[in-house]
């Protein structure tokens, strides 16, 4: 077995996915408990006590309590090097996720135990499904009074259309709360209350009648047989084809059960797989080096003003120092300054292959979506979802004095993909586009804390945005209702008021086409057919 064989199969890159505060931020702090990376986790709304999450790098998350971008953690567990993605919650910043997913091998799906499925999981957990990625499901918070563990298992397979199998089973809940039933090891895991997990092996539970005795045990203990007897049974293939999600109960914030689910996951999981390029399918144990380009970040040390592109790395082996030609330039670069991380710490990484994310400088040359490779090749891999933003705003420069450091902030903020941007068709007026309300609010704090810029943000209400072709722009048929404008590569589209706008605009000029863009490839298929 060659060595970037070797190294590949080590690795294990995912994310983690939820519905905000269902514990997905503290449940990776525990992560990096384990990896010895952080001694102690800061909570995610401890601002009294001056410590937050660790993966939270910007100041605006640290004020919020919140997870507004996707970071990155790197480091080794075991035989393994884990490369976590933790992502934002916030459907505001769903996007971000939605390309976050394109770099990872399978999902950990964090399920808040008193509430059960809520719209965000769903939502991040169907483009999961469409991409067949493996989904592991832990269910939070059974130190606290929630919903019957039947009762969320059968709506996790009825809400999601997925088989589930309990690798662990809880016993009781909230003050109730024993520990669980660990299958998979044959052992109870015993919660004591005090941050200590007790392994007690099935073969010496009867040494245990303080925990045996128990009312709230034995009920478990029925329910346990019951699903051992009349659940679905366990198949690896199913789980790697995302039809099988395995489920774990516990506390991260206890912590319980984190360890426990941690440890079967890690050899679950899987290793990097190949990926779909323009030349076909890419193996990632192939010699020549590639990855693509998922996030951009400006900033990240404001001391600096750096600007970070974050890759994954596909196939081969990173050395740092090498040439790479950016496939959609065809321009060769050098990557001399390259970094792996954990939240806003991070550190010089001299190599890296398959599964791995890594940071490198950006010249301001890259693009999300963008592939680099080594060798002859110049194929790029398959293109990034992007979607369509529902809000609209124009925005200014409070102070025209400022307009060198409006437009810097403008144009990376759009790069890294934070908001996007749209111009009045032939005129000089800036439009941004957002998902929801609090992109804007990150938007414009960042504008004055990055760029020293106060903005003016008015707003243009919810729009519904339909592309045209070039040859079938009349500026005569549009106004401030239906606003003509373009997209930051010059493509003209519509800014209907509304549903009525649109219908209306349709039946009058049946014979003009308008582009809904839902996915990027689609719409570039269109624009040059």
């Amino acid at each position: 077995m060659s060595q970037i064989q070797e190294e590949m199969k080590k690795r294990r890159t995912f994310a983690i996915i939820s519905h905000p505060d269902a514990g997905k931020t503290t449940m990776t702090e525990k992560m990096l408990l384990f990896g010895n990376l952080i001694r102690s986790a800061g909570t995610v709304k401890g601002k009294k006590s001056g410590k937050f999450a660790t993966s939270d790098w910007m100041e605006i998350e640290k004020q919020r309590g919140i997870s507004v971008t996707s970071s990155v953690m790197n480091f080794p567990y075991k035989d393994y090097q884990v490369n976590i993605l933790d992502t934002p919650g916030h459907e505001d910043f769903s996007e971000d996720t939605y390309r976050t997913l394109t770099a990872v091998d399978s999902v950990v799906m964090v399920i808040d135990g008193t509430k059960g499925i809520e719209a965000q999981t769903l939502k991040l957990f169907k483009v999961c499904k469409m991409r067949g990625i493996p989904i592991f499901t832990f269910i939070n918070k059974m130190d606290r009074e929630g919903r019957e563990p039947f009762e969320l298992m059968e709506e996790i397979e009825e809400t999601l259309n997925i088989e589930t199998y309990p690798m662990t089973w809880p016993a009781g809940m909230g003050k109730r709360f024993l520990g669980v039933f660990d299958r998979q090891n044959d052992q109870f895991v015993h919660y004591t209350g005090n941050e200590e997990e007790k392994y007690i092996p099935y073969s010496e539970l009867d040494q245990h009648p303080e925990l045996t005795e128990d009312a709230t045990y034995q009920e478990a203990e029925e329910e346990m047989e019951l699903v051992v007897e009349a659940g679905d049974t366990f198949d690896m293939e199913k789980v790697m084809r995302g039809d099988q999600t395995p489920v774990f109960f516990g506390s991260a914030l206890a912590p319980f059960g984190v360890e426990t689910f941690f440890n079967s996951f890690i050899d679950m999981a899987p290793e990097p797989a190949p990926r779909k390029s323009t030349e076909g399918i890419v193996s990632p144990d192939r010699e020549e080096f590639s990855g693509f380009i998922f996030k951009i970040q400006a900033n990240m040390n404001p001391q600096h003003r750096d600007r970070i592109a974050f890759v994954r790395i596909c196939s081969g082996k990173f050395e740092r120092g090498m040439d790479v030609t950016l496939s959609r330039t065809g321009k060769t670069f050098k990557l001399a300054q390259s970094q792996q991380f954990v939240a806003s710490s991070r550190g010089t990484v001299e190599e890296g292959y398959a599964g791995d994310i890594i940071g490198i400088y950006d010249p301001n040359v890259y693009r999300i979506g963008d592939t680099i490779v080594t060798g002859k090749s110049k194929f790029e891999y398959d293109e990034l979802p992007q979607f369509p933003p529902e809000l609209f705003k124009k925005v200014t420069a409070k102070n025209v004095m400022k307009a060198k450091q409006f437009r810097k902030g403008l144009e990376q903020l759009v790069q890294e993909g934070a908001i996007q941007l749209f111009k009045r068709y032939r005129f000089e007026d800036y439009i941004i586009g957002a998902v929801g309300e609090l992109q804007y609010e990150v938007f414009e704090y960042r504008m004055k804390n990055e760029y020293n810029v106060d903005i003016e943000l008015t707003p243009l209400g919810e729009r519904i945005p339909r592309w045209l072709k070039e040859d079938q722009v009349d500026e005569s048929m549009f106004d401030e209702r239906n606003m003509l404008a373009e997209d930051r590569e010059g493509n003209p589209l519509v800014l209907f008021k509304n549903d009525f706008s649109l219908r209306w605009f349709k039946d009058k000029n049946p014979d003009i086409d308008l582009i809904d863009l839902f996915e990027v490839n689609e719409y570039n298929q269109t624009l040059n057919s």
